[in-house]
């Protein structure tokens, strides 16, 4: 199964891009399509659910908008993406992530939704670079901070 997902937004462009596409993959197309108003006519769809991961686990392939936050589920969950900005958004933020994706061989970045079943043919073939979360070091810098607030507010 082809899993699609729009997060929380509206991408109708890529959910009638892929109701265009399903009847000639041969296997069940599943999308969240979100607050999208296209409602496909050869997918099976849904706006929202409380968790996408019976999707994903029944997933062979996920098909997204560019949000980060999907990006990295979809990419921890090891299953093959291909990531595709939504130009509707403000400031084209994504495509600086799926760029970065892409280039490092996480996933496939599809760039015009005319691409799109060349990107589907691509990710049957492809052998994708697992992703490994990057250690995060956050938590230390803000307690390192907050002790330097702290003992500066003692010396007063």
């Amino acid at each position: 199964m082809i899993f699609v997902t729009v997060g929380t937004t509206d991408f109708d462009d890529l959910v009638r891009t892929m109701d265009q596409i399903a009847p000639t993959l041969g296997e069940p197309v599943v999308a969240q399509i979100g607050r999208g108003g296209y409602r496909p006519a050869h997918v099976e769809y849904f706006d929202f659910a409380p968790s996408l991961d019976p999707y994903y686990q029944q997933a062979r392939l996920v098909v997204a908008h560019g949000g980060l936050g999907t990006a990295i589920e979809v990419l921890q969950r090891r299953l093959p993406l291909i990531g595709v900005s939504n130009p509707d958004r403000y400031d084209r933020h994504q495509e600086d992530l799926l760029r970065a994706l892409s280039e490092r061989g996480h996933m496939i970045w599809c760039r015009r939704l005319e691409d799109l079943p060349q990107a589907l043919a691509e990710a049957a073939e492809k052998t994708f670079v697992p992703y490994e979360m990057p250690d995060c070091h956050i938590a230390g810098v803000i307690r390192r901070y907050l002790g330097l607030q702290v003992t500066n507010m003692n010396k007063l």
